[in-house]
């Protein structure tokens, strides 16, 4: 049984309805439809276990299903996360001690940075590597951080914030979300000391990425709306700033739907398309893939997150996804590529669920076993399957852990 089926399942038997559960965990009859309906999935273990406790279970397995990691990594830690967080742990004074970091020049860092960004974007097999760059890297930053001033401290401090984002999203990644958001909210106030408003809104759009994912939606979309307000764009802002305001947007939006506001995400959705029109073109400024395709790929997001099993794939139908190698990074295409696989899985077409998991084994092997919502998929398909697909889903649910 799936997490929505098994929550269905234990709400029924403690008696209790949909509003009275979404209720006593500070979430609308709404959501938790769409969560039992497998919609939309829980991967906050705060509000696993609130949930838990809420239909009568003492064990989160109970919920999830014993064989079932609460990692996003499916298994165990990540042989670089004890690494990453003792730098992330040490004050920045003493990141020396242990972790050397040789002071760097300005350009000499960037291009480190953009190094490690670049491993992480475009290679299929890419935690190993990156997970052994970061303690050392962010030593590196540090340290040359110090020992900057004027101009050249502030671009320092630019790639201080660009490695904090990295480390985010590696941390997320691999399941330590109390990690990734201490990265998040480092950087955050690291750019907000800048004054510089691109790099603030970059930051904030970070932190509410983070947020989202750890099921604080009303915090995330409510921290967006106020720095979509304080970032505005001025007539002559450059392409960096509009990226990282219109990334804002974007990230408003996936909040919103899962605060159980479809409306506001809607017209959030709308004027991100706008901010893009004056962008023109697809860019990647500050690592946000913003730009009109992304704002379409949101469009098929929010349409399978509100479960409207026809006007997701519609959507899909009208996005040109880049080719490997492009301005998109391959994780965004690849998480694209998750969420028409979802919207298929909503519609029961087993064929071309079947068909998208088979497109992102192809394009990101090691990515595929980072997505609960594959999971979800495959343990949906080993169980109703048509004859001629079980092998082919076999080999998949074993290459993403749901089989031993």
């Amino acid at each position: 049984m799936t997490t929505g089926e098994r929550l269905r399942y234990y709400r029924n038997k403690a008696g209790k309805t949909q509003a009275a559960v979404a209720g006593l965990v500070g979430r609308s009859e709404d959501w938790l439809s769409k969560v039992e309906r497998n919609v939309i999935p829980v991967d906050s273990l705060s509000m696993l276990i609130a949930i838990a406790r809420e239909v009568g279970l003492d064990n989160v397995a109970d919920l999830v299903g014993p064989t079932v990691s609460l990692s996003l990594a499916a298994g165990a830690e990540h042989p670089s996360v004890p690494a990453i967080r003792r730098a992330l742990n040490t004050p920045p004074s003493l990141l020396g001690l242990g972790l050397p970091g040789d002071a760097l020049t300005a350009e000499q860092l960037d291009g480190r940075v953009v190094e490690a960004w670049d491993i992480y974007e475009t290679r299929t097999e890419r935690y190993g590597p990156v997970g052994e760059l970061l303690p050392g890297l962010l030593a590196e930053t540090y340290a040359t951080l110090s020992a900057s001033t004027g101009e050249e401290e502030r671009r320092v401090a630019g790639c201080l914030v660009s490695l904090l984002h990295l480390h985010q999203v590696f941390l997320r990644r691999v399941g330590e979300r109390p990690l990734s958001l201490r990265a998040a909210d480092r950087a955050m106030q690291i750019a907000d000391e800048t004054g510089d408003r691109a790099l603030i809104a970059a930051a904030a759009w970070n932190v509410v990425g983070i947020l989202t994912s750890s099921g604080e939606v009303s915090d995330a979309l409510d921290l967006a709306r106020r720095m979509i307000d304080h970032c505005h764009p001025d007539g002559d802002a450059t392409p960096e700033h509009l990226s990282a305001y219109g990334a804002l947007h974007l990230g408003a939006v996936i909040a919103a739907v899962r605060d159980s506001k479809a409306p506001t995400a809607w017209d959030l959705l709308a004027k991100a398309r706008l901010v893009a029109a004056r962008l023109g073109t697809d860019r990647n400024d500050f690592h946000t893939s913003f730009g009109p395709t992304n704002v379409s790929m949101h469009g098929v997001h929010l349409a399978a997150e509100e479960g409207d099993i026809r006007e997701a794939p519609r959507l899909a139908d009208d996005v040109d996804v880049p080719e490997p190698g492009g301005v998109l990074p391959l994780e965004r295409t690849t998480r694209y590529l998750v969420e028409v696989m979802h919207a298929n899985r909503l519609a029961g077409d087993q064929y071309a669920t079947l068909h998208m998991l088979r497109e992102i084994m192809q394009a990101s092997p090691e990515e595929i076993r980072y997505f609960p919502l594959v999971r979800e998929a495959v343990q949906s398909l080993l169980k109703r399957s048509r004859p001629q697909m079980r092998r082919e889903v076999h080999a998949i649910a074993e290459h993403v852990g749901v089989l031993a």
